[in-house]
């Protein structure tokens, strides 16, 4: 089996240390002892100490070794024919045994002293094959693909939805994911997240939008949750504005408290209304203030609104606060000045300013080819705007034009 470059010194090290100990105990057998020397040995451990058994043994080692370099090879022959005729004793065995556990402690002790394996060391064609070197990576890359392989941070965010393809697009955003570790900088913010409210599926979306909530201290995520707590809002209404406006945690608590001010003093609303009016529309606690600002002098002074007409549409429909300049002028010119709808009417039904333009034009000049374009609610035959701009095209020429889909498919092809 191949093996990763990472592991090629310890591999050497372990076949190394496996040749070494093969040596020392063909050693041992080479120096074997004698059974006249053994009976001597064997009756030593019973009265000494392990101390003196080791020294004992190293002594008996030496002469033995001494002792059979010197005696003639008849004597050797002798000796090993006795050795073969007489079977080994139970004592022998045992002796054998505690020779080869010290040999083999012997061994050990020495190999700490090997010195470590060198990168220049030559080695076998054989070994060389085994090696398998993994490409490195990249010093600087325009994608995170070629560091997720081997990037655990990266592997757990895009297993929880998180869309790399557009993290790696923000200046800066791959470096600062690849610093981060999962376990130790990760996992408290995705714990946290999870006992607010956020549900599983709404993480990767919302750590797509908002990957600073990563770095940002736990204590202080803490503190904008308990503000939020403090002015009655709901734990079902916090997690809701967050996964709504991923970058609301990212608010210390100051601008929070300005924005909920703001809304409050600039629109005459009370607390609660003020309150659900950002539930429904979070974003207006994160986004510039400066289209809220344009919007109301629209309201007021182009379009001709009252203050507490304001209030009404902007409680039933909050989006109107952020809408494009130029699509609410547009609307409101052709509804009040080509439909003939006065302002109270307007002010009862403001889903009229988030509709498409062209929709209302299309079916108001279907409704006035049919005659039916008639939209005061003191004579017969009255249509609503709600109406008007919220049904389908099925329901819309089935209750309110009274013709077919396809007689108004056929219509819009004259325009």
């Amino acid at each position: 089996m191949a093996l990763p470059a990472q592991q090629i010194p310890k591999w050497f090290y372990s076949r190394k240390i496996q040749n070494f100990i093969t040596i020392m105990q063909f050693r041992s057998q080479l120096t074997r002892p004698r059974e006249t020397t053994l009976h001597g040995l064997l009756a030593l451990p019973e009265q000494s100490s392990g101390n003196f058994f080791h020294w004992g043994f190293k002594s008996y080692r030496t002469s033995s070794i001494w002792n059979s370099s010197e005696a003639p090879s008849s004597t050797r022959q002798e000796n090993i024919s006795a050795q073969d005729t007489h079977p080994p004793s139970l004592n022998e065995l045992q002796l054998k045994t505690e020779v080869a556990n010290f040999d083999s402690q012997t061994s050990l002790e020495e190999l700490e002293d090997l010195p470590p394996i060198s990168p220049l060391q030559q080695i076998s064609e054989e070994d060389a094959v085994q090696i398998i070197a993994e490409p490195p990576l990249p010093p600087t890359s325009f994608t995170l693909r070629d560091y997720v392989d081997r990037s655990e941070t990266l592997q757990k965010l895009v297993l929880l939805g998180v869309n790399l393809s557009k993290l790696e697009k923000r200046r800066g955003v791959g470096t600062l994911l690849l610093r981060l570790d999962f376990k130790n900088d990760i996992q408290k913010i995705l714990l946290f997240l999870k006992d607010i409210g956020v549900e599983d599926n709404q993480l990767g979306a919302f750590l797509t939008k908002n990957y600073i909530t990563l770095t940002e201290d736990l204590e202080n995520l803490r503190t904008r949750v308990a503000y939020l707590e403090s002015k009655k809002f709901s734990k079902t209404d916090i997690s809701r504005m967050i996964v709504n406006a991923p970058y609301l945690l990212s608010f210390p608590v100051e601008r929070l408290d300005n924005r909920l001010g703001f809304f409050q003093k600039e629109l005459g609303l009370n607390v609660q209304k003020t309150r659900d009016l950002v539930i429904r529309l979070p974003r207006l606690l994160t986004g510039s203030l400066e289209p809220v600002k344009e919007n109301m002098k629209v309201y007021q002074l182009q379009l001709g609104f009252k203050h507490n007409e304001i209030q009404h549409m902007v409680t039933r429909i909050p989006k109107i606060l952020t809408a494009s300049k130029r699509k609410l002028t547009d609307t409101f010119d052709y509804v009040h000045n080509v439909m003939s709808i006065p302002h109270h009417i307007i002010v009862k039904f403001p889903q009229v300013f988030n509709s498409k333009l062209l929709k209302i034009k299309e079916r108001h000049s279907f409704l006035t080819y049919l005659g039916r374009a008639q939209y005061d609610p003191q004579k017969p035959n009255y249509i609503s705007l709600d109406k008007l701009v919220s049904v389908p095209d099925e329901v819309f020429c089935k209750e309110i034009a009274k013709a077919s889909l396809q007689d108004f498919e056929i219509f819009l092809k004259t325009l």
